[in-house]
């Protein structure tokens, strides 16, 4: 008997577990344990029901049974936080909640991962469900309607999406649906449905990304706020949760791609992104550029990866690491230049490019690529954030808080916040407001350990205000993770000569040296 689900393949008769890389080693227990829960995947199997049949009512203790049921998470790309195949429900047991198919007779290379046909479903596919409407006041609808519609809209705008038109979704409205059903109807790998309850005077808004090909949910999310302004209110959620769901679409798309047996062009670029969203350190960063050379090896025309090869330059060239961040920077300018050239409204070529433009000096022309980019998509959390940054280059810093504020409105939790506190605290800096720049600073480094940045210039504004000790402590954390980060470095890299801008710079170098941050 084999167990096929998604891209793996448990064979009993071979006691072999496959994936699209070959091979997956599992101790015998892992693969007993695996067996069972699949075997039995219609019912929640509690710790007792597992110590029976694995370990034929022996005595073991709870450290043991969670050790291999991570491992069992760990042959099968799975993990304690996303349980996407193996779910653990509180005081109740285990369930294997993947979709499961049964093949009987002898295995073949094939089994495991699942080769594309021309029906697959095109990557980024999906459908907006008419949300429900929970409220009993049929007064509502047009809100939920519009919410609907808007996001549908939105969802659009992600570059190399397929989004299914409003009109064809509208026929789900009111029933009952199996979203396996509709994606096989629609030809889309995923589906975002929703319902809408008004309370009194409190709004309470749902809405879950299911896989369509499994039924698995893949992320969900909760909003519940006041009720001033309707309209207001929906533009803010359509805003939020568009920002949020284009991640988690790459994200959902990077891990088919890594189980994928034959990576195409479009597979690696997902890859890689995935990793430039992390960016949680340079060796992230560096990760990506593998995925997005590979990706244009394979087809030299790819927009997406040349913006992401452009985005990693652009990072490092920004970075204080290195002696040849102008070379980076005009590697990624010229990189983003050949993406526009082939796609001129692409809001990410815009983007990075104007983020060159403003750490070589250019600040006004950055300024005016960002504000393109945001008349080619308003609710572009990311875009908001460019813009305060822009405004500090300019010795516009007291601009900056506001751009940053609306990048959080649009994008609460993103996983940049971290850069746009940093954003924040610096044009603090530059204001002399050190106290305030302490707190956003703080702010950064709590939110991403890794961003030596943000430890930095912490040490700078502690030094400003005669926290000395905690300063030291700050350099040093930030020394750690830049080793060659010196003054002299950190001064030849900047990107403005405006006169505000150099007044502020030298605000920050005589915190970094009260910080004990080394002149080089």
């Amino acid at each position: 008997m084999r167990f096929l689900f998604e891209d793996y393949a448990l064979d009993t008769d071979r006691r072999e577990l496959q994936c699209a890389t070959g091979m997956v080693v599992v101790a015998p227990q892992v693969f007993d344990l695996l067996e069972y829960l699949i075997r039995n995947r219609e019912r929640v199997v509690s710790k007792d029901d597992l110590i029976d049949a694995v370990w034929k009512g022996r005595i073991v203790s709870d450290a043991a049974l969670t050790t291999r049921v991570n491992a069992a998470r760990s042959a099968i790309g799975d993990t304690g936080e996303k349980q996407h195949f193996i779910k653990t429900l509180p005081r109740k047991g285990f369930r294997f909640v993947g979709a499961v198919q049964e093949a009987r007779g002898p295995a073949n290379e094939t089994a495991g991962p699942v080769e594309r046909t021309a029906d697959t479903p095109p990557r980024l596919s999906i459908v907006v469900l008419p949300f429900a409407n929970l409220s009993g006041d049929r007064e509502q609808d047009y809100f939920v309607d519009g919410v609907t519609e808007s996001l549908t809209t939105d969802l659009s705008r992600i570059a190399g999406s397929f989004v299914i038109a409003r009109n064809s979704a509208v026929s789900y409205k009111g029933g009952a649906v199996d979203v396996r059903q509709v994606g096989r109807e629609l030809n889309v790998r995923y589906v975002l449905e929703g319902s809408v309850q008004r309370s009194g005077k409190r709004l309470r808004i749902n809405v879950q990304l299911i896989d369509a090909g499994n039924g698995q949910h893949l992320w969900a999310e909760r909003f519940e706020k006041p009720v001033v302004d309707l309209f207001d209110m929906q533009d803010e959620i359509v805003s939020r949760l568009a920002n949020t769901l284009g991640r988690q679409l790459i994200a959902a798309e990077a891990r088919r791609a890594e189980r994928t047996l034959h990576p195409d062009a479009m597979d690696l670029y997902f890859q890689g992104r995935a990793w430039l969203m992390k960016r949680i350190s340079l060796e992230c960063v560096r990760q990506a550029r593998s995925f997005f050379e590979r990706s244009l090896e394979l087809d030299p025309g790819n927009v997406e990866a040349m913006i992401g090869l452009a985005n990693v330059d652009a990072t490092i060239g920004t970075s204080f690491t290195t002696d040849d961040g102008p070379a980076r920077l005009a590697a990624a300018e010229a990189m983003a230049n050949r993406a526009l050239s082939i796609n001129p409204n692409h809001v990410s070529a815009h983007l990075v490019r104007g983020y060159v433009q403003i750490f070589t000096n250019r600040a006004a022309q950055g300024l005016r690529e960002f504000e393109h980019a945001l008349a080619l998509n308003p609710n572009g959390a990311p875009v908001h954030a460019a813009l305060g940054l822009a405004k500090f280059c300019m010795g516009r810093s007291a601009e900056t808080e506001g751009h940053i504020l609306e990048a959080f409105r649009l994008s609460p939790r993103d996983i940049e916040a971290y850069q746009w506190t940093c954003f924040v605290g610096v044009a603090k800096l530059q204001l002399g407001s050190d106290v305030e720049a302490v707190s956003w600073l703080r702010r950064s480094t709590e939110a991403n350990r890794n961003f030596p940045l943000a430890h930095l210039s912490l040490a700078a504004a502690l030094g400003l205000i005669g926290a000395l000790d905690e300063a030291r402590t700050a350099a040093r954390t930030g020394l750690a993770l830049n080793p060659g980060f010196t003054i002299r470095r950190f001064l030849a890299a900047q990107p403005s000569d405006n006169p505000i801008y150099l007044a502020g710079l030298a605000h920050a170098c005589e915190g970094f040296r009260l910080a004990g941050v080394p002149e080089g």
